[in-house]
């Protein structure tokens, strides 16, 4: 096997991305025929407060150094407290935590009322039952389009052998068992 050797490309080059040929909403609805796994982050803020909200726009981005990303939108809530905590953690839900994820997902309400879980490494929340989790450090963002790409260094990780995840497809949740 041939070694890899990046080639460098050119971002100050005339080549550009021609415009789109689809509508927000076709290109939503394409992006919701990929099946992804459902999240919820946990932090504190520097208030030592706790934030959380549903992502399922998770992904693993490198094994040395532990890396992960996942995406926020400009005009979510709970940006301004995400930029500034240290720490976070990214809970991977089960097929039994739907619940969680609407919770999470909604707006002006307690998020965490009636959830069980434990201070992490560094005191964001680690959710019970959640497939896996990864305690991450906030090592980097990136500002993309409407979105903040945040990369975690994944201080500690966990998960539940023979653990059904939680999936959205097409705009709904998927609970079936996947063995």
């Amino acid at each position: 096997m041939r070694p890899f050797h990046p080639q460098a490309i050119d971002l100050n080059s005339s080549a550009h991305a021609l415009p789109p040929d689809f509508t927000q909403s076709q290109f939503r609805h394409a992006l919701g025929q990929f099946a992804t796994g459902v999240t919820v982050v946990t932090a504190l803020n520097p208030q030592g407060g706790l934030v959380g909200l549903t992502v399922s726009s998770f992904n693993s981005v490198s094994l040395a150094p532990p890396l992960v990303l996942w995406s926020l939108a400009h005009k979510s809530g709970s940006m301004e407290a995400l930029l500034a905590c240290p720490h976070y953690v990214i809970n991977v839900l089960s097929a039994e935590q739907t619940e969680l994820a609407n919770q999470f997902a909604t707006k002006g309400i307690d998020r965490y009322a009636g959830v069980h879980w434990s201070p992490g490494l560094h005191g964001a929340p680690v959710i019970h039952g959640a497939v896996a989790t990864f305690e991450c450090f906030n090592r980097s963002r990136h500002d993309e389009g409407d979105h903040i790409i945040f990369v975690g260094e994944v201080e500690r990780c966990s998960h539940r052998e023979q653990a059904d995840p939680l999936l959205y497809h097409g705009g709904s949740f998927y609970t079936g068992g996947l063995r």
